[in-house]
């Protein structure tokens, strides 16, 4: 194993480097090509691109517009785990993980359904992590249990409903 490459759990506390000094937590997806992060308040005139990392629902809204130069962002199609294509912008972002700072590609997502606001993907993993999901507890234990047992209940109710 190369000894630049360090070993994280299926979800990490990141760091924005340039945005916050907060952690927020962000699920590894093996099976995602790109990393994405939840953004709102999107907006593309000629000469920039501007957003707002998450939105007002979420604990870690700022509310601080970024602008990158057209020189800095593009436009990409991308493809979900359900098949279903969508436009999205990418851009380029520094982030602190597992004492680590990289700068990798992130896609602006609305992610404000997601458990996890941020999802980092293979191309962040690369040559740099490896994942072991036995490694450390979830960065949103409380919050993954919760939905799964709405899930269970909303199940239950259906089945009852539909017999």
């Amino acid at each position: 194993m190369e000894k630049n490459i360090s070993i994280i759990g299926r979800a990490e506390r990141i760091q924005l480097v340039d945005f916050s000094e907060e952690y927020i937590p962000a699920k590894v997806d093996t099976g995602a090509d790109l990393s994405s992060i939840w953004a709102s308040e999107i907006k593309e005139t000629p000469k920039y691109l501007s957003f707002v990392l998450f939105d007002k629902k979420s604990a870690h809204y700022t509310g601080k517009a970024i602008r990158l130069p057209s020189s800095e962002y593009k436009l990409t199609r991308i493809s979900n785990s359900f098949g279903t294509k969508e436009m999205r912008y990418v851009v380029k972002l520094k982030i602190r993980i597992h004492g680590r700072t990289v700068k990798t590609t992130f896609t602006l997502a609305d992610r404000q359904q997601k458990t996890y606001p941020v999802l980092l993907g293979r191309r962040l993993l690369h040559r740099k992590f490896l994942v072991d999901v036995s490694r450390n507890a979830s960065a949103l234990l409380d919050q993954e249990r919760t939905k799964k047992q709405k899930l269970r209940h909303e199940l239950k109710h259906h089945k009852g409903t539909h017999a």
